[in-house]
């Protein structure tokens, strides 16, 4: 092994891991037009980040890569969509086509990037590399990245990869993630009162992690949601199809309108009403189009709240993946060691993002462009009101064994990801998703488990964490929802089926990893008020309790908060049985 390949493993101080799973969760490929009655989703549940309070580690400047292309090293394609996450890989390979002095090269792949906005085409381009190595052993491999929340869907390519004789298969590590670019658009007003989302309508890619943001929103605020997006329902929150991301922005933008027909309680009504978007879910450049060139929209929220929503994940099949051991070992170290560099030197992210371009190939889009939306601004709209746009980050090593729950006290915060938005997409569109693959069916964590065997107890350069000061209380709410948990009568202590209920509460949590909690706890009118009041009180802090016990990375120290309202705040009167067991309950309510 040369000195270089030596100094990159020792480096290793970044196996960024946490798997993006492609901006496309689906495509009408996958998915039809259901036409079904609107839905309220009783809970989408995302993972949260830990953080971590060590000293950083001092990684010095590398040398850049050389803009010279390798061509030495095992052949692989990789398929990627425009997306800021990816910085750090593309520093690792040095170029479109893996270059002279780069990560990537020290390991022994020459890798070549691609740009592919369509799932379809990725998904086809597996079954048909897989076909090819059945054929041919050296044929090069295939990667596809995709959101990582949108990975369920994707999935569906598994009977076509059967055929094939092989599966789905991940890479266990994810370049990084997004953190505020993907995002739900929408009027101000919404910000305050989520209910006026109801009977509007947001264009975005169908089933994709955009959409995915929108519906977990509705979840968290108790909006039902129409999956049919060629009809209209005054009671919930519509959706509008486009093609891709952009056409999504440009929905908004051109203001054209959809006749559709007229739906209440899932009967059509006979009555045809125009639709126009009046929201979009997308992300960089859509949400830097909608602020240049129209105005007027707002995020309401984003995977910067949604923190843990959509890590980047590398997918290929386990063909390729179990005759190459060494080379999935090379890319998660080549990585790693660029994902630390981008983290701790600009002229690194600068290199970066200047890959970025060429890879990306939009010429109004230099590098400059890319580094300026992964870092995240908030710029004045058309109409001058600030918006908050773009916003990525790299995963290094430390952050993918965060990830994936490998630290003590862990949580897999990516398999929480991943049944959440299966378990919804499999709700709203049952004819067409079913069912879906089991993660771990399609992830192997032992190459990571390796390398963290390996450098244990040596330096590495920490993840990142996401700070709460305890006390500080919630300023800007992001959503509010009621949860009927289950005490024993007069108790703080949960009866059997609330286990259910808080399962279901922390999946919930863990995705909005961004957010602080607000645990709010609720009697009815029965009994000494004094007594409610307390018993209020110990049924909320049973909850934060059961959270923090069962996840210490997922709740750290200042992130939930406990507030007691006895009988003081009910739903509805308390004159019936029926009354009371609604105002017995804990409301959660997210912000920052």
């Amino acid at each position: 092994m040369t000195t270089r390949g030596k100094i990159l493993i020792g480096a290793l101080l970044v196996v960024a891991l946490y798997f993006g799973i492609n901006k496309l969760i689906s495509s009408g490929a996958i998915f039809k037009k259901a036409a079904t009655e609107s839905v309220l989703l009783t809970s989408i549940e995302l993972p949260t980040a830990s953080g971590t309070s060590g000293v950083n580690t001092v990684v010095p400047l590398a040398p850049l890569p050389s803009a010279t292309p390798a061509a030495t090293g095992t052949p692989l394609t990789w398929e990627v969509m425009a997306w800021n996450s990816q910085m750090a890989a593309m520093l690792a390979n040095g170029g479109p086509r893996t270059t002279a002095g780069s990560a990537m090269a020290a390991h022994g792949i020459d890798l070549r990037i691609l740009r592919q906005d369509d799932v379809s085409k990725m998904q086809a381009d597996l079954v048909k590399n897989a076909l090819d190595l059945q054929q041919n052993p050296n044929t090069p491999g295939l990667l596809v990245s995709i959101m990582g929340d949108g990975l369920p869907a994707f999935s569906a390519v598994q009977q076509q990869l059967h055929k094939a004789g092989t599966q789905l298969q991940l890479i266990p590590y994810s370049v990084g993630k997004s953190f505020g670019e993907d995002k739900l658009m929408g009027p101000k007003q919404w910000l305050d009162n989520p209910k006026l989302a109801l009977g509007k309508t947001i264009a975005c890619y169908l089933r994709d992690g955009d959409q995915n943001i929108a519906l977990k929103w509705c979840a968290d605020n108790g909006l039902k949601v129409n999956p049919d997006e060629t009809t209209y329902d005054p009671q919930a929150v519509n959706f509008m199809a486009a093609a891709d991301f952009l056409v999504a922005a440009e929905k908004y933008i051109l203001g054209k309108p959809e006749q559709r027909a007229k739906v209440v309680e899932g009967k059509n009504t006979g009555v045809m009403v125009d639709v126009v978007a009046d929201a979009v879910a997308t992300w960089t450049p859509g949400d830097v189009n909608i602020a240049r060139q129209k105005g007027g929209l707002v995020s309401i929220v984003s995977t910067k709240d949604y923190s843990n929503q959509m890590p980047n994940i590398l997918v290929t099949t386990k063909r390729w993946y179990d005759a190459h051991p060494k080379q999935v070992e090379g890319l998660m170290l080549a990585f790693a060691q660029a994902a630390d560099q981008v983290k701790a030197h600009p002229e690194a992210l600068a290199r970066a993002a200047d890959i970025s371009a060429a890879v990306y190939g939009d010429a109004d889009k230099p590098g400059d462009y890319w580094r300026k939306y992964y870092l995240g601004v908030a710029e004045a709209d058309r109409t001058g009101q600030v918006v908050e746009l773009g916003g990525s980050k790299v995963f290094n090593f430390a952050d993918n064994l965060t990830l994936f729950g490998l630290n003590p006290g862990g949580t897999n915060i990516y398999a929480s990801v991943y049944k959440a938005f299966g378990d919804v997409q499999s709700k709203l569109y049952p004819k067409e998703l079913p069912s879906y693959v089991p993660l771990e069916q399609m992830l192997d964590l032992a190459p990571l488990r390796a390398l963290q065997a390996r450098y244990q107890g040596k330096a590495v350069a920490p993840a990142e964490g996401q700070p709460f000061a305890a006390g500080e209380e919630i300023r800007r709410p992001v959503s509010k929802r009621a949860w009927h948990i289950a005490f024993h009568s007069g108790q703080s202590t949960f009866t059997p089926e609330a286990e259910r209920q808080l399962r279901s509460l922390f999946d919930d949590l863990v995705v909005a990893g961004g957010l602080k909690v607000a645990v709010h706890g609720h009697t009815d009118n029965a009994g000494d008020p004094q007594a409610n009041q307390q018993l209020s009180e110990d049924r909320a802090m049973a909850v934060r309790r059961w959270l923090e016990a069962k996840s210490p990375s997922a709740f750290p120290e200042g992130r939930i908060q406990v507030y007691a309202h006895g009988a003081s705040e009910p739903l509805v009167s308390n004159a019936t049985a029926a009354g009371k067991a609604q105002n017995r309950r804990v409301e959660i309510v997210l912000g920052n």
